[in-house]
């Protein structure tokens, strides 16, 4: 897949509606997440849906499985695999989360079951080796990658688990230095050759090309946790506080209670400024415009429009916090009607009822008696006439907010639920307010 194709990939549906999985689709996964991190969140909900699916098959089991491995869920992947269909694929990542779990002796069982059904056996070996190694057993791990020959000893794989097993024999580091170099010649992205050079530069005092070796192997997908917590401990050092806490987001997004991130994190965070997730920001912005989105820019029949239009139904947000229930109590409103409106909702990855429980409470009307008419046509200004910060301003954009009049029926707590909105913004939307001589709700 090109960048473009991979940048509007929905992951999500490609995982649930995939009858067919092999090794080229976990390739693709990890390709699009590495190209945008944002699609990891896609992956995690398609597996969420999958694991209260109760009717799938043991084939769905295998991707279901597989999905898990590539979260970082590996008690649960072994789980699920072990209960799957039994093909080579299922055994080989049965041996891949036990090597993870650090059942080493477990995984080269299962990596041999994996060869004897068919898996590519110069992978099997590969892992085997690894698994040698964690385990101890250097020398052993070596006899098994000098009996790899042909193309597979080509592949970045291949490379890389040669120059950390001979750099874990010691004495050989030019040897395991060069064995790095080549395999990221051959595959640039190779997160584990590129984590080997990074060490290896971090310990000579290389400062600027470690930092450029992990940053690069951070893009990788699976990324290990040793990549990220370098790299987030090396932003720190540079007072990049927000780029710290970005990677040690990402091992919380697999390992939620890894405890040695959990400090790194809660400390950043207490030195610097709270995270800024800028590709959650982004994907939340484009969900907030098309939450925005008027209704009638959708060619929907004369009826539903009626239909909407009567419940006061003006925007696809206000459809995502009404229930399916709701819009068949209207009069006149039928099964066709429904039927539309779900393909219109489903065109853009949305649904009938998804937001129901963010549904907008009614809001006292303004007491305006005391404002003078100036005051009062104040009101009617948009949002943007406060020359907001950005933050502020897609805030606003989130909570659907268009005018004044809108904004000061808000009180403090309710713009502080606001994802990314905190006292900083509060204040700074409450200075903009007193200067045309307003104030919210409750102030």
């Amino acid at each position: 897949m090109s960048e473009v194709e991979l940048d509007v990939l929905d992951l999500k549906e490609m995982v649930l509606s995939n009858n067919s999985f092999g090794p080229s689709d976990v390739g693709t996964i990890r390709t699009a997440i590495a190209e945008n991190y944002g699609h990891f969140g896609e992956l995690r909900d398609a597996v969420n849906e999958m694991e209260v699916d109760d009717t799938l098959s043991p084939a769905g089991k295998t991707k279901m499985g597989v999905c898990q491995f590539l979260l970082g869920k590996f008690s649960d992947s072994l789980q699920t695999l072990q209960a799957a269909d039994g093909s080579a694929m299922a055994l080989f990542y049965q041996a891949r989360g036990l090597f993870e779990l650090g059942r080493y002796d477990e995984a080269i069982g299962v990596y041999q079951q994996a060869q004897r059904s068919g898996y590519n056996e110069d992978q099997c070996n590969i892992g085997i080796a690894e698994a040698h190694r964690y385990a101890g057993r250097i020398e052993e791990g070596l006899a098994i990658l000098d009996n790899i020959f042909g193309p597979a000893e080509q592949t970045a794989d291949y490379m890389y688990q040669r120059a950390a097993t001979v750099a874990a024999v010691g004495g050989r580091m030019d040897e395991a230095l060069a064995l790095y170099q080549r395999a990221v010649q051959t595959d640039e992205n190779h997160a584990g050759a590129l984590f080997g050079l990074a060490l290896e530069n971090d310990r000579l005092g290389n400062d600027i090309e470690s930092l450029d070796l992990y940053e690069r192997a951070a893009k990788a997908f699976p990324t290990g946790i040793g990549v990220l917590i370098n790299l987030g401990l090396i932003y720190e050092d540079n007072n990049q506080f927000d780029k710290a806490q970005l990677c040690y987001k990402r091992i919380l997004d697999c390992y939620p209670d890894h405890p040695q991130t959990q400090l790194y994190m809660k400390d950043a965070a207490a030195t610097g400024n709270m995270l800024y997730d800028e590709e959650a920001q982004r994907r939340n912005d484009r969900l907030a415009q098309t939450l925005n989105m008027p209704v009638t820019n959708f060619e929907l029949s004369v009826r539903s429009r009626n239909c909407l239009q009567k419940m006061g139904i003006e925007t696809i947000g206000d459809l995502t916090r009404t229930s399916e229930a709701e819009l068949l109590s209207s009069k006149n409103f039928g099964e066709t009607s429904l039927f539309e409106i779900r393909e219109m909702l489903t065109s853009k990855g949305l649904s009938l009822g998804q937001f129901a429980h963010e549904k907008k409470s009614t809001e006292p009307p303004i007491d305006t008696s005391h404002m003078s008419p100036d005051e009062q046509a104040l009101l009617d200004r948009p949002i943007s006439d406060l020359n907001l910060s950005v933050r502020a301003r897609k805030c606003m954009a989130r909570l659907q907010l268009n005018t004044i009049g809108e904004l000061i029926r808000k009180t403090g707590d309710d713009m502080l639920e606001c994802k990314n909105f905190g006292v900083t913004s509060l204040n700074e939307v409450r200075e903009k307010l007193t200067d045309l001589g307003l104030k919210m709700r409750g102030d």
